[in-house]
């Protein structure tokens, strides 16, 4: 099979059900299956009668983001996993041409793609994922060499910046393409990744075995509003400040980590 599409829903089935409306609608013309998680947010079983084509895999009890994509990876058959947040409304042949991306380059272990509002208008974060904080801790720390294209630099007129694909250090965590076969010998996702991060240390893992991992800008995908996060409360704060604290332990102290390879010079390509 070419294709596994792995959703989770958490709380909401309105975002997923639009999600899997416009991947059924795309006609895809190659072997692909579609996973959903449900991560104790209701009955997403019940989808099933509208989308006969859909695997669902139901958690009993709530499982973290990272918990929820491994469980679904791993009965995955595809030769790619694209790990899709519920909201995100593909586009005709998006799919399509972003397998055919990561067909054309080998040596690519995962892509993302660029991501508009509902509006139209570019999401940038669907290229340069690390915000100034991420980028601020990864100074502190000594990372920033290994993460030079989402280092605060002066940068190109936003145009140019959405249709130039090229290389980042991390993928956007609301569409991540993976190759599978990529997967082996860099491990899933971290579990102790629970809400945020976990997009961050699978990239910077698939780099350092490596592989490449791009933004993709010749088709795109539309991100429809969602729930606002309150970024001042605290569990948003345990989550987000957690992860760093996490990578920071993971890296800087050796606490025990999946097995991984040297890191490589950094070189980037674009196109």
């Amino acid at each position: 099979m070419k294709l596994s599409v792995i959703l989770t829903c958490h709380d909401s089935q309105h975002g997923l059900r639009q999600a899997l409306n416009a991947i059924f609608k795309e006609k895809i013309r190659m072997p692909f299956e579609v996973i959903v998680v449900d991560n104790a947010a209701g009955p997403v079983e019940t989808l099933s009668f509208e989308f006969p084509k859909i695997r669902v895999i139901a958690n009993s009890a709530g499982q973290n983001i990272s918990q929820a994509y491994n469980k679904a990876i791993r009965v995955a058959n595809g030769d790619y996993v694209l790990l899709l947040s519920p909201g995100i409304l593909t586009t005709s042949q998006s799919l399509a041409k972003l397998t055919d991306f990561m067909d054309q380059h080998p040596l690519a272990g995962g892509a993302s793609v660029r991501i508009v509002n509902h509006k139209g208008e570019y999401l940038s974060e669907s290229k340069h994922c690390l915000d100034s904080a991420w980028a601020s801790f990864l100074k502190l720390t000594g990372f920033s060499s290994y993460f030079p294209k989402s280092m605060p630099v002066h940068k190109n007129a936003d145009w140019i910046e959405e249709f130039e694909t090229s290389e980042v250090d991390v993928l956007n965590e609301d569409c991540m393409l993976l190759r599978r076969s990529a997967l082996n010998p860099t491990g899933l996702f971290d579990e102790r990744f629970s809400h945020c991060g976990h997009n961050i240390d699978l990239s910077y893992r698939l780099r350092k075995q490596g592989f490449k991992t791009y933004y993709y800008s010749k088709t795109y995908i539309i991100q429809l509003p969602g729930r606002e996060l309150n970024k001042y409360s605290w569990e948003y704060i345990r989550h987000y400040y957690g992860a760093m604290f996490i990578f920071a332990a993971k890296y800087l102290f050796k606490l025990p980590v999946i097995s991984i390879g040297e890191i490589l010079p950094s070189s980037y390509e674009m196109e």
